[in-house]
């Protein structure tokens, strides 16, 4: 569907939880964030009506995210729901990996389109501070199963300013050699998130073009996020950059969010949407206009260079965890 600013809407990134296994010091504090209640969050049920509205308003792509969308009860049972909907085009997943290697066979059998790994470090001592509880070896174990057994692959990389962005040209490598995708992130102001200390894409584009001087721009499409791509002619796998924060992607956003809690998000930026718990039981006719509603709200662009600027009112104090980024 079109929203009012002529944008194309066709994916949705589904938060099941708000829980995660890892302890990412740019998501949450060490002590983990107050969990929601299970009475709060949505079912596998109510989901699928959700995603059954939305296939009716063109959106067809779906995302399932978290906080850690595999620590969520028989997750496979969601995946192979929305799959089995008519008019579903894709459903992806995004992980940090730890238990992939557990899941990965059942999710290939539901039909899972596509796996997001994050990656910000190939240091098992940083991947361990960065996390506070992660092993490195499980993520690097995931991503060889992933492409062993053809799972189309991408990884997150999130880079911070005197931390890892020393790693940006040895992930980008680890991706090239793989043959997969690597998009470099910026960090977003949202939750426990210090945007200040996060590495522009203006400065990864500049480190990786002086490692490779014959970057060029891939025209090719990799996905349904906002990155520019990028390839070395010599090399497979690419490179991708998401100006989260100092660009503006958003004359082609084509995603709205749904929180684990049944709130749906036109823009990751504010604390807008609507609730759509009070309209799961009403007619599906019902449910897809309010969704229609919301999406005719979007917002048209994000404000998250004022956030960092401190000129913005943005009132969202949630982690992302409990948004699903």
């Amino acid at each position: 569907m079109k929203d009012r600013f002529g944008r194309n809407i066709e994916y949705m990134r589904i938060s099941v939880t708000d829980r995660c296994n890892l302890r990412c010091r740019y998501c949450m504090p060490e002590e983990g964030i107050k969990k929601v209640d299970k009475s709060q969050i949505l079912s596998y049920e109510q989901i699928l009506r959700v995603c059954e509205a939305a296939i009716l308003n063109g959106i067809t792509k779906f995302k399932i995210t978290g906080g850690e969308p595999l620590v969520r009860y028989d997750l496979i049972k969601l995946v192979r729901g929305i799959k089995a909907l008519e008019g579903t085009e894709q459903v992806t997943i995004t992980t940090n990996g730890q238990r992939l290697a557990e899941y990965l066979d059942d999710l290939i059998d539901a039909g899972v389109d596509g796996i997001n790994i994050s990656l910000d470090t190939l240091r098992p001592d940083r991947y361990e501070y960065i996390t506070r509880v992660g092993v490195l070896d499980k993520a690097l174990e995931a991503i060889d199963l992933c492409i062993e057994k053809g799972v189309y692959t991408k990884l997150n990389c999130l880079l911070q300013r005197g931390f890892n962005e020393d790693e940006a040209v040895d992930i980008a490598n680890y991706a090239m050699d793989k043959g997969i995708a690597v998009r470099f992130i910026e960090m977003m102001p949202i939750g426990f998130a210090d945007a200040g200390c996060g590495v522009s894409s203006e400065k990864t584009l500049d480190i990786l073009k002086k490692a490779y001087p014959d970057l060029t721009e891939d025209a090719e499409k990799h996905g349904n996020g906002p990155a520019v791509y990028y390839k070395v002619p010599s090399r497979n796998g690419t490179i991708g950059i998401i100006s989260s924060v100092h660009g503006k992607f958003c004359e082609s956003c084509n995603r709205i969010r749904l929180t684990s809690m049944g709130m749906l998000k036109p823009c990751l930026c504010y604390d807008s949407g609507r609730d759509l718990k009070p309209f799961l039981e009403a007619p599906i006719e019902g449910l897809r206009a309010i969704m229609h509603d919301a999406v005719t709200e979007k917002p048209k662009s994000h404000c998250f260079e004022r956030v960092v600027s401190g000129k913005s009112n943005m009132t969202d104090k949630h982690a992302m965890s409990e948004i699903g980024g």
